[in-house]
């Protein structure tokens, strides 16, 4: 009866202290996917700072853009105003 118990005890007890080598393998697990998951935010904040300045830079070209053809126009009016005086 003794000797049942005894080996009963042995199994219980392996088998918790193999339950605890698994549990600190999943800790290791965790915090290795923990810092991935760190490094994963720290990145997309940085690209979503460098969309925000790439889109700043877009509106401030396409305001030059618009700013360069309207002065195209002026300066092609102007042009044909100088030729139709040349015809006169």
């Amino acid at each position: 009866m003794n000797s049942k118990l005894l080996i009963a005890g042995l199994i219980v007890s392996s088998a918790l202290i193999g339950g605890c080598a698994n549990n600190a393998d999943l800790e290791n697990s965790v915090g290795s996917l923990t810092s991935q998951v760190s490094k994963l935010t720290s990145q997309v904040k940085v690209l979503e700072s460098e969309q925000g300045s790439m889109k700043s830079d877009i509106g401030s070209n396409a305001a030059a853009a618009l700013q360069a053809s309207e002065e195209a126009q002026r300066a092609n009016s102007r042009i044909d105003n100088i030729a139709a005086s040349y015809s006169k």
